[in-house]
């Protein structure tokens, strides 16, 4: 059904397709998917602590004000993370500021964490239980005087709703935001993390969302710290307001964060990256691209424990839960695998 209405859609504002999308999926105007491999063994796992049906979450962004987490439960995601989510209610940057290419199935958007903000949003959430696990990403608003508490609202704030939280760190359209991963930065701001998770006396889940335009040297020293304070996941990564050498996409130029198929070998071999240096001691969600059973596959052999995907919702529809795991599962069938973490960081043995 779709693909006989993604014409149709692709012809409107893609900011506008969106806020129609979650509409529809607000007043269930968008039926249930039937998801045959529900319930495989295949694909079952545990996060934080808790069993969820498959690994392939939906990434912050797409409900970023927390209105419609059950209904992506319903079209099968195994976990959802809302947000990204600043203390008050901020517009964003102005618009038109989400692009499309269609020609390079991705997208790029200048957002600026436009969101209603962190009471209204935990209002939502206390009213409206969550059918499944549930994060929530949180962020500095722009015109904040104080970024390193910002995350402490957040913290404290989301700590007694939420499954975990997400340090975003990593948006290319706050300005200045990304030198929170200069050491010194990182360092202070998850002090603060695991100081204020004292107070509270809360055991969260804390997961770090990092830039994908890294080099080398802040990958070990992210790793270090990351290690040093218990963190939970990291997901690698957000978009990237580079990566735009071979795109076909007219919009190519537009300023922004880029997101979707251009992303996906640049974030694999960051993810390799950082499975060399965390070995096993911190969880990676993988992020980049992911719109099938073989890109979900490269994924966890790149060496991924669970994937998140919002691009490859937009170019295939809201199916592309069941869509995956039919295809990964016929590829770790051929290969006898019983459970797809048998497969995790694979490609570097």
């Amino acid at each position: 059904m779709y693909s006989k209405i993604k014409n149709f859609i692709f012809k409107i504002d893609p900011e506008t397709a969106h806020n129609l999308a979650i509409k529809s999926l607000k007043f269930n105007f968008v039926p249930n998917i039937f998801d045959i491999n529900k319930k495989s063994p295949l694909f079952e796992t545990n996060l934080f602590g808790k069993k969820i049906d498959n690994p392939i979450g939906l990434a912050a962004g797409f409900d970023k004000n927390a209105e419609i987490y059950n209904s992506m439960f319903n079209l099968g995601f195994g976990f959802v993370e809302v947000g990204t989510v600043t203390p008050f209610k901020q517009y964003g940057n102005p618009k038109p500021r989400v692009f499309r290419l269609i020609e390079d199935q991705a997208l790029i958007n200048r957002l600026g964490f436009n969101n209603l903000g962190s009471e209204n949003i935990s209002a939502r959430i206390r009213s409206n239980k969550p059918k499944g696990l549930l994060g929530v990403n949180i962020g500095p608003n722009r015109d904040t005087q104080d970024r390193f508490n910002d995350y402490l609202i957040g913290l404290k704030t989301f700590h007694n709703l939420a499954d975990y939280i997400t340090i975003n760190i990593s948006s290319p359209n706050t300005e200045k935001l990304r030198d929170l991963h200069s050491n010194d930065n990182f360092e202070k701001l998850m002090s603060l993390i695991s100081n204020e998770k004292e107070k509270l006396k809360t055991k969260i889940p804390i997961v770090v969302k990092i830039s994908p335009d890294i080099d080398d040297v802040e990958i070990k020293k992210i790793s270090l710290i990351l290690i040093e304070h218990n963190v939970n996941a990291i997901i690698i990564s957000n978009t990237s307001d580079r990566t735009r050498e071979n795109l076909l996409g007219e919009s190519k130029h537009q300023k922004g964060g880029i997101s979707g198929k251009p992303l996906e070998n640049k974030s694999n071999l960051l993810i390799k990256k950082f499975y060399n240096f965390l070995k096993n001691k911190i969880h990676i969600i993988g992020v980049g691209g992911v719109d099938s059973g073989k890109s979900a596959y490269e994924k966890f052999a790149a060496g991924s424990s669970y994937l998140q995907l919002y691009t490859g919702m937009v170019f295939q529809g809201p199916n592309i839960i069941s869509k995956i795991k039919e295809e990964l599962g016929q590829i770790l069938e051929k290969k006898k695998v019983k459970n797809f973490k048998e497969i995790i960081g694979s490609n570097l043995n």
